[in-house]
């Protein structure tokens, strides 16, 4: 087991790879960022599938590929998780963001190289299995922030609700009015379907999409980025 550098006073994450009887004590969220499934040892025996994830308290994570674990230590004020160490005002990180919008990253950790099929992992047909490189990452927005529409990415991407209530929003132009796909953020709940999908060349293609807060919230991004 891996203690990520991005837990904090808030937060407590971990990462374990081919996890054997692994123990969940404490209420947490265990993702599994996969394509293999997770069995939790329970009986009737349950699994948590590919690029998905739940709630477990006093239970076992029997076997898989790997889990991220995240406990969630203080609910009371998170919106001060942002003023943590390594965490910025994204308009900060990435120029021409616009300032007025309230988004927030954390510390961004790289877990190495995995294998990944990249046609099953966008539901299509098998491609071979081929390296990505694994990184976490955690955002806070507070209530009512819509965090900009985008369609950019070089990855494959993920996400997982850990605090509060929001939406993955779909839209057919960079226009609010254009929504087409509303998908409800709950904690411990994972989209298990990416949004994008292949171009021919290598790439990715993306929807207009974003991330919509209807209450102070934090949720992890995983990525994947071709090697």
């Amino acid at each position: 087991m891996t203690r990520l550098a991005l837990s904090n006073r808030f937060v407590e994450a971990s990462y374990v790879e081919q996890p054997k009887d692994h123990p969940i004590p404490e209420r947490s969220i265990v993702v599994n960022p996969g394509l293999t499934p997770v069995w939790v040892g329970e009986d009737p025996v349950r699994y948590i599938p590919a690029f998905s994830s739940t709630v477990l308290r006093d239970t076992r994570v029997e076997s898989g590929d790997s889990v991220l674990v995240f406990e969630i230590l203080a609910e009371d004020n998170i919106s001060a998780i942002a003023h943590e160490p390594g965490w910025h005002l994204f308009a900060d990180l990435l120029p021409g963001f616009p300032r007025d919008t309230l988004l927030y990253r954390g510390p961004l950790e790289d877990l190495g190289i995995v294998e990944l099929d990249q046609g099953l992992a966008l539901g299509s047909v098998a491609t071979g299995v081929a390296p990505f490189r694994l990184s976490v990452n955690l955002w806070f927005a507070p209530a009512g922030t819509d965090c900009a529409i985008h369609n950019e990415h070089d990855f494959i991407e993920i996400h997982s609700q850990l605090h509060g209530y929001g939406r993955m929003q779909k839209f057919k132009e960079r226009d609010h009015a254009t929504l087409y796909e509303d998908l409800r953020m709950s904690p411990g709940h994972t989209p298990p379907v990416p949004f994008c999908r292949s171009v021919p060349g290598g790439g990715f293609a993306y929807p207009w999409h974003q991330y919509r807060a209807d209450s102070d919230c934090v949720w992890l991004a995983v990525e994947f980025h071709a090697v």
